[in-house]
């Protein structure tokens, strides 16, 4: 595929940063100091970043203001207020995207009742079922398929191997990166009598008595639904609702490896790093921030704006605005007292033990 170039004055005008020195050399890409081209535009926006331009051939680079670009031996160099926005800008620039060829490819099954929009590219060996309907320029990747009743809208990129079940409405601009599963049954089994697992909640921690039983299926009748501006990452996991439909509100990101499970709500521009999972029936406020491999119980309500640090472990409800950590979770700066609490504990104790050692085991009558 050949390359696409920019000036660095185009570039400057895409990212809304300050140019200085040549405007017209040509580039086509970006890499790190130590590793650019001639033709790539360097990303040095901080001085120990800079150290290592002298081992590449970079003449341009994105560098931190107050730097002496003449000094660090460019042609031109951009000057940015905020570095990880410019890259955002930066990449979607240099980004050519996958290649899917236009049109629909032979070898692609799609049901004579299946509507697909003006634009759309549809890859080798997908799957498109009775009464689904696919958004203008969307853009399929091979073996992805989607099933019957689908609704998916506008400008999507669906990557290889995806999978949208049956009923599933997604909005415009989504996109799914490999192996993605949108619409799988959820975990709901119920037994004849009361479970152990119900006796221990109820109880908390004991079973009581233990009686053989087997699980009874609950069917998934509900769908979901995502909102516009949705990006769900490689093999992760959105289960269909058990009547009402799970949801996950505009402007989500979820990354790879995640599981969100039936009945779940997510609001508008939730995060969601990798190894996360959210069980069933909770409900997210808008913002909120999962680090990575965070898990949170079911049937809890967690605010707007909460923000977990990674690993956390959510047990019960979370108000607005809290930043939490641990496992349990609680606020970051009680957990933090509580680590360093515990990292004391072996000292203490020491200290305790040898205070016993000096208190005579036997004392002398008054």
């Amino acid at each position: 595929m050949a390359s696409t170039t920019y000036t660095l004055d185009e570039i400057a005008t895409a990212l809304g940063a300050r140019l200085e020195g040549r405007g017209d050399l040509r580039l086509s890409g970006a890499a790190e100091p130590g590793d650019a081209g001639p033709d790539d535009l360097a990303l040095a926006m901080q001085p120990a970043y800079a150290e290592a331009l002298p081992k590449g051939h970079a003449r341009a680079a994105i560098l931190w203001e107050g730097a002496d670009w003449r000094a660090l031996g460019l042609e031109g160099a951009l000057f940015v207020q905020r570095p990880r926005l410019a890259m955002a800008h930066l990449t979607a620039m240099l980004d050519p995207g996958p290649e899917i060829a236009p049109g629909i490819h032979p070898s692609a099954v799609i049901d004579p009742e299946a509507q697909i929009g003006v634009g759309a590219a549809i890859g080798p060996l997908v799957v498109i079922g009775r009464g689904a309907r696919i958004g203008s320029g969307a853009r399929i990747a091979a073996h992805a398929s989607i099933a019957e009743d689908a609704v998916i809208g506008h400008d999507a990129l669906i990557l290889q191997g995806v999978r949208i079940g049956a009923g599933v409405m997604i909005g415009a601009r989504f996109i799914a990166q490999p192996g993605a599963v949108i619409g799988a049954d959820g975990l709901s089994f119920v037994t004849p009598e009361a479970s152990g697992v119900e006796r221990a909640r109820a109880s908390l921690g004991d079973q009581g008595e233990i009686r053989a039983q087997s699980w009874t299926r609950i069917h998934s009748l509900g769908g979901v639904e995502i909102g516009d501006d949705v990006e769900i990452g490689a093999n992760s996991c959105v289960d269909r609702g058990t009547i009402r439909s799970t949801r996950i509100g505009s402007g989500c990101k979820i990354d790879n490896l995640c599981h969100i499970a039936h009945n779940v709500v997510l609001g508008r521009d939730c995060l969601m790093a990798a190894l996360s999972g959210i069980a069933g029936s909770t409900v997210l406020g808008d913002r909120v921030v999962c680090g990575g491999a965070t898990g949170i119980a079911d049937n809890l309500l967690v605010g707007d704006d909460v923000i977990f640090g990674g690993g956390s472990r959510v047990l019960s409800n979370v108000p607005a605005g809290r930043v939490m950590l641990g496992y349990p979770a609680v606020q970051m700066q009680t957990h933090i007292d509580m680590y360093k609490a515990l990292r004391r504990l072996p000292r203490m104790l020491k200290r305790l033990k040898g205070a016993q050692n000096e208190v005579p085991k036997d004392r002398p009558n008054d």
